[in-house]
This record gives C-alpha cells, sequence and structure tokens, in this order.
C-alpha cells in the first residue's frame, strides 16, 4: 500500500487557525500533502510553494454545488473549469465535486437536509427532474474538468442530497462513468448506512481518491432514533480518529488495493476526540502506518 499518497483535510482546526500553523502540524504528523484550493486570489504557484515550505504536496479540492438547480448549471460549469484549471496547475488530476443542500435544499417536509441527517426517508429526496437536472450538469461538468485533464469525484455527504446508498446508486446508474469518478466518504458511508467496504469492493475501478473517516456506529444508531439534526450528531461525538471506530480500513484498503488503487487517500478527523488536532491526525496517521497505508 506504499504506492498511496496520504494527506491530511483541514477540517479539525477551528476556524481562523492560521494557514500556516495546519500546513505546519499536518507536515510534522508524517502526511506528504493536504488539498489545496483555490483562495484568496492566491496562485496555483503561489500554493505550490506555500504547500513546499513544508514539505507538503498539493492534494485535491474541493467543489460543492447545487447541481440540481438549473439556473446554475452555467455558473457551475465556469467554477469547474477554474478549479480543474487550479487543480491542473498544483499537479492534481482528480478534484472532488459533491451536492450542497445541506440547508439550501428544502424537502417535501418543510425541512432542510441537514436537519434530516441519518434519518432521511424516501420523500426527502429530489424529485424525478431534479435528479435529471443533477445528473446533467454534473455529466457536464465532468466533461470539462476532462478537458484539463482533472477527473471528477463525486463525494458523498451526510446531510447532502447524495446520503443513503439509494441515492447514491441512482446518481452512479444516471451519470456517464467515462466523465463522473468517484472519491467517496468512508465516515459518511458508514454513517448514511452503507458498508464502506462492499461499496469499494463494487465501485473500486471508478473510484481516484478517497476522504477516509471513522464514526461511532452506536452514536450513529442513538441519533437516528432520537432524530439529531447533523450539528447534534457532531456534539454527540459520530466522528472519531481513525482506527477508534467501526470503519474496517484494513479490510477497505485491501479492496483498495485489489483494484490497483494508486491515488490521493485524505485522512479527515471532523471533529476530533483527542485534546489537540495535531494530536488527533499524529494517532490516525500513526494507525494507517500499522495496517500498511503509506
Amino acid at each position: 500500500m506504499g504506492n498511496m499518497l496520504v494527506g491530511c483535510g483541514q477540517v479539525s482546526w477551528p476556524p481562523h487557525t492560521p494557514e500556516e500553523q495546519i500546513l505546519a502540524e499536518i507536515a510534522q504528523a508524517g502526511y506528504v500533502g493536504a488539498p489545496a484550493f483555490a483562495r484568496g486570489g492566491r496562485t496555483a504557484q503561489e500554493t505550490v510553494a506555500l504547500w513546499a515550505r513544508y514539505g507538503l504536496r498539493p492534494a485535491p479540492g474541493y467543489l460543492g454545488a447545487d447541481f440540481w438547480r438549473p439556473e446554475q448549471c452555467a455558473q457551475i460549469c465556469e467554477r469547474a473549469r477554474q478549479e480543474a484549471r487550479f487543480m491542473r496547475e498544483v499537479g492534481c488530476t482528480e478534484l472532488y465535486v459533491a451536492a450542497g443542500g445541506f440547508e439550501s435544499y428544502v424537502t417535501a417536509s418543510g425541512l432542510h437536509r441537514k436537519a434530516l441527517a441519518g434519518h432521511v426517508g424516501l420523500a426527502d429526496g429530489m424529485s424525478d427532474a431534479e435528479w435529471r437536472q443533477f445528473a446533467d450538469t454534473l455529466n457536464r461538468v465532468g466533461e470539462i474538468t476532462l478537458s484539463e485533464g482533472v477527473r471528477s469525484c463525486f463525494h458523498n455527504h451526510v446531510g447532502s442530497v447524495i446520503e443513503t446508498g439509494a441515492e447514491f446508486e441512482r446518481l452512479l446508474e444516471l451519470t456517464d462513468p467515462a466523465l463522473v469518478f468517484l472519491g467517496p466518504d468512508t465516515g459518511h458511508l458508514a454513517w448514511g448506512g452503507v458498508d464502506p467496504v462492499a461499496f469499494c469492493r463494487a465501485y473500486a475501478d471508478r473510484i481516484y481518491t478517497i476522504h477516509i473517516k471513522d464514526v461511532h456506529l452506536d452514536v450513529v444508531e442513538r441519533g437516528r432514533q432520537a432524530g439529531w439534526d447533523y450539528d447534534t450528531f457532531c456534539r454527540n461525538g459520530v466522528f472519531t480518529e481513525l482506527g477508534a471506530g467501526d470503519v474496517d480500513f484494513p479490510a477497505l484498503f485491501a479492496a483498495l488495493c485489489a483494484a490497483g488503487f494508486a491515488g490521493w487517500v485524505i485522512v479527515e478527523i471532523d471533529v476530533p476526540e483527542r485534546p489537540t488536532p495535531l494530536e488527533s491526525i499524529t494517532v490516525s496517521r500513526e494507525y494507517l502506518r500499522r495496517i500498511g497505508v503509506g
């Protein structure tokens, strides 16, 4: 598993933490990269130089959008072109693309998807017309990013309009596998009721990068029974460091390796259980080394 690139996402740190501190701690914990974003007018070359100052490589960034909204299609496509160009210029061949909808998609019940995280029902999903628009826009985004040499890798997320296994499978059926690839999130798969290992086995040929998170499934079940919203799940400890929860990472990486996966593996600890983000990402990196990853 040494041919995988192991990076760390910046989500573990509180808002307004200096970027230089975050990059320094990611490097200190033993990661080779961190996601890069076109922010604040910084060029790709400036981003590469900043990451290199800490011995890091830019890892795939992220594009979230309300793909089901036809009035936003042109804007989404232009954003995708810009993000893909930035990814290419920093040396990445993948871009995570994900659904919005956390608070912008109001369901038939009158609640937004973030309020229904972990316990969405059949009536809480998109209409057939919204599904068609979503898939059409995502296919167009995939075509645009490929023209820049960058794969669009769809990324699932609890609290968005693509949360459950049924929703993810429907999206895969509607999108062109030659245009839309996968960048799944293991923790959000498990939280959404999907076995991450079985998912990776089934769709390994479309997976080019992956976010790895661990979750406590007993917390998932308690929250589902109680009808918690997304933030309540987080406050009650749904997330944990790698190896401390219920995702079977040895089996998951065995499935990826069997399929020849050699892309970026991005560690994300959304809400650390350890006292500091540095300690959290360090124990997670050490766990990956113990199971032979990177």
